[in-house]
């Protein structure tokens, strides 16, 4: 295998992994839990959604002949909180990642060297994935600590769980094949 194919797919297999971080993260919550803010300047898990839905639908549509910034983005409104429900957040996360992944599995091996542009900034493509990758988790991280904060001790670990011989434990049951690495 190439290391260009093999880049595509670990990329398209860690963004991935954090989609379904959230995923997981969503599936312990309910509906006012979306919206919680831990004071004014911070952001709820619902407007940090609005955000990655904004900037996934911009940045991966017609990624390799447009600027990722899109003319219709209306980044600043993202970071007003709206009036949807679960669902409709789930939505837009759902169609967003589609968006970024659809994109990601039909670029071939020579589309990785290719310059596209972000807010007219050129970038090859490469860098515009890994631009992405640190991006994206930035943001799922806030998701699950938000998460974790309101669940309190209801939280369900999304990893191995702090409890002393925790580690150990998973390390062990990986070997035996019990558990998958992330």
């Amino acid at each position: 295998m190439s290391f260009e194919k093999g880049f595509l797919q670990n990329a398209i297999k860690r963004f991935k992994n954090y989609k379904d971080l959230g995923d997981k993260t969503f599936a312990q919550l309910n509906e006012a839990d979306f919206f919680y803010q831990p004071n004014e300047a911070s952001n709820s898990i619902a407007i940090i959604i609005q955000h990655l839905y904004g900037n996934m639908m911009s940045r991966w549509t017609n990624f390799l002949t447009e600027d990722g910034e899109k003319h219709w983005r209306k980044r600043d409104e993202e970071f007003e909180a709206m009036k949807c429900s679960k669902q409709d957040l789930i939505s837009f996360w759902n169609e967003g990642w589609d968006c970024l992944l659809t994109t990601l599995e039909s670029l071939t091996e020579e589309d990785l060297v290719k310059t596209i542009y972000i807010r007219t900034e050129p970038l090859i493509v490469v860098d515009a994935i890994l631009r992405q990758l640190a991006h994206y988790p930035y943001h799922v991280g806030q998701i699950v600590y938000l998460g974790r904060l309101i669940k309190n001790e209801n939280w369900e670990s999304l990893s191995i769980p702090k409890a002393k011989g925790a580690s150990k434990k998973y390390n062990e049951e990986i070997k035996q094949g019990k558990n998958k690495q992330p």
